[in-house]
């Protein structure tokens, strides 16, 4: 059945990925009328999450944000089939990097460094952005596979395209110590819901109490990698631009939970900014800190 599914999804994601642009968010427009006013997909979800992270906000202004969710989300959701047919030309004009100057450096001078980041714009074409305009280091992104071993090639060829390395999520710590000799820039996306919250650091985020992943700062920790935020900022539909900032450049020296405060604060920072291009359909806050 896996296979089944896999051969009939396969030509129509395709299809869909070669459509021109004009036709493509078209086709997004139509999307967002199907998952938000036929289906509400995960609809108490998402307001349920805005509500409680924005107290604040009047019914009005929540279902605004939420409408704007939804578009984006359908987008991204696109975008990430679009990556099965865009070309570097492409790939590196659709997601530009600001900085790349500041990785560059960190590698040259470091070795290896992390990058931190949320589910917040679009962190699918992020990987081929950072890999087509910056030359000093290899990105490697930590990933969970799929259970379905038909999607799990495809996702992972369409990741690793334009020469990102895969790091299996369990095998991490094995991974870099064989990649050490390389110029590494390991990618984490911290903002997700940890599987043990009685192994992870409570913090408030977005005005909840919060179970935050502490992988970022036990690697950082372990090998000594300096610690650069990435921000994906959508500046118009269909362009997303990589900004770079350093926030810990010698992790032994910070205090146990520093750094995962500092890169939780960052990403919050963001989402207040934008608040429609974070994950909100995400349950988040699944988990609740025992008494």
């Amino acid at each position: 059945m896996k296979a089944l599914g896999f051969y009939i999804a396969y030509p129509i994601l395709y299809l869909i990925s070669i459509l021109p642009f004009c036709l493509f968010y078209l086709l997004s427009d139509a999307v967002f009328v199907i998952v938000y006013y036929v289906f509400g997909y995960r609809i108490n979800v998402v307001r349920g999450n805005l509500k409680n992270a924005f107290p604040e906000k009047t019914e009005t202004e929540i279902k605004q944000i939420e409408k704007r969710f939804y578009r984006f989300f359908c987008d991204f959701i696109l975008e990430t089939i679009k990556t099965m047919s865009m070309d570097e030309k492409v790939s590196a004009k659709r997601c530009a990097f600001n900085n790349p100057e500041l990785v560059e450096k960190l590698c040259r001078e470091r070795g290896s460094i992390i990058l931190v980041m949320g589910h917040y714009g679009n962190w699918e074409w992020a990987g081929p952005g950072f890999m087509l305009h910056s030359n000093a280091q290899t990105l490697a992104v930590i990933y969970k596979p799929l259970t379905n071993p038909y999607f799990e090639r495809m996702t992972v060829k369409m990741r690793t395209r334009f020469g990102t390395k895969i790091v299996i999520m369990k095998n991490v710590i094995r991974d870099l110590i064989t990649l050490k000799n390389e110029k590494i820039a390991l990618t984490i996306l911290a903002d997700q819901t940890p599987s043990n919250a009685n192994q992870a650091i409570w913090l408030n985020f977005l005005n909840q109490e919060t179970a935050v992943f502490e992988g970022t700062e036990k690697i950082a920790k372990k090998f000594n990698f300096p610690v650069v935020f990435i921000n994906v900022t959508r500046p118009k539909r269909g362009y997303y631009e990589i900004f770079a900032e350093l926030l810990v450049d010698h992790p032994n020296d910070m205090t146990d939970g520093e750094i995962t405060k500092l890169h939780t604060e960052r990403l919050e920072k963001e989402i207040i900014k934008m608040p429609e291009l974070w994950l909100w359909s995400h349950n988040r806050w699944k988990h609740k800190k025992s008494a």
